[in-house]
């Protein structure tokens, strides 16, 4: 089944133009790197899931070196408009990307003004949280295999929502058709919150709802879960199984936010982010907001975040192949 994903290049093209609006040239690094304030770019809307944790995390970055982090939102596409910014930005250390999964999925989808593997250099993950495959509370599948025997039994009788085209909600989809061998109809939505509703109320049978937006459902018992994408159960779901316990071997699909700088960046600069990064994270307060979120601090090292960049980009780019999604 082919999936139609289609997109304005012009709106990518567009955000080149201005590229290098907070460039200071690639001058040499100063040793009280940063001296400046840093244009902190996240390609996605203000007051979204991404922009909440960066702007807790800056604050925490901007207190450890005395600097402002200047928030950028550069949304559409995406994220795929922010990232061309920053690409395409003065390697001087002073402008950096702030982006989320679509990262790695995007490439597999559209064409790009930009290589995730050449323009950039991962600096740390941040962030990471799980989905949750959920039901209508009362819905007949009480697991993972309940609902797999049901859709395989009727093939393309089922359908699974997202919370867009290319979203992390439908590549966890996606992944589940692929394993579990099932030809299930994705149903986008225009955000979660819509997404939720129809689910709630049968219009649609599973989601791969954000942890962070879905608990409180959860817990409410307004909706039922069936398992959590992470390696581990979940602390705060500590009965809900993980889609490997649920016979989905090597099963994982985390929403997850990382620092990248453009390509050329001064060694310097980058291990000195990390580490700013890594010690923001480290901060009680710090930690205690993203927990409101249901979001767990990270911090990796840059060659681990470069590893697993690419790791999760091969990955989307073998189930798009598989699945046979592709876009205008």
């Amino acid at each position: 089944m082919k999936i139609q994903l289609p997109i304005r290049r012009a709106m990518i093209v567009a955000a080149l133009g201005s590229a290098a609006a907070f460039g200071f040239g690639a001058q040499a690094l100063a040793a009280d790197y940063p001296s400046q304030p840093i244009n902190l770019v996240v390609p996605y809307a203000a007051g979204g899931g991404a922009d909440n944790a960066a702007r807790i995390i800056a604050k925490g970055m901007s207190e450890i070196t005395g600097q402002s982090i200047i928030i950028d939102n550069k949304s559409g596409a995406s994220g795929a408009i922010g990232a061309a910014y920053v690409a395409h930005a003065a390697p001087n250390g002073y402008t950096v990307l702030f982006d989320a999964s679509a990262f790695t999925i995007n490439p597999a989808l559209r064409k790009l003004p930009y290589d995730i593997r050449k323009d950039f250099i991962p600096v740390s993950q941040a962030i990471s949280v799980p989905n949750i495959l959920v039901v209508a509370k009362d819905s007949p599948y009480n697991t993972v295999q309940d609902f797999v025997a049901a859709a395989k039994a009727k093939p393309n009788g089922y359908s699974f929502a997202s919370y867009g085209p290319g979203s992390l909600a439908q590549m966890a989809g996606e992944l589940l058709k692929k394993d579990a061998g099932l030809d299930i109809v994705h149903v986008p939505y225009k955000g979660g919150a819509t997404a939720i509703v129809d689910v709630m109320s049968g219009q649609v049978q599973i989601y791969f709802a954000n942890a962070a937006s879905s608990i409180a459902y959860i817990t409410s018992k307004q909706l039922k879960a069936l398992a959590v994408t992470s390696k581990t159960r979940m602390p705060e779901l500590p009965g809900v199984p993980t889609m490997e316990e649920s016979g989905l071997k090597g099963f994982e699909v985390l929403e997850w936010n990382g620092f990248f700088m453009p390509k050329g960046t001064p060694q310097e600069a980058v291990d000195k982010l990390q580490s700013i990064v890594q010690a923001a994270l480290a901060r009680p307060d710090v930690r205690e907001s993203l927990g409101k979120l249901g979001l767990t601090p990270v911090g990796s090292a840059s060659k681990d975040f470069a590893a697993f960049v690419d790791t999760e980009a091969r990955r989307w780019e073998e189930v798009v192949k598989s699945n046979h999604i592709v876009m205008n």
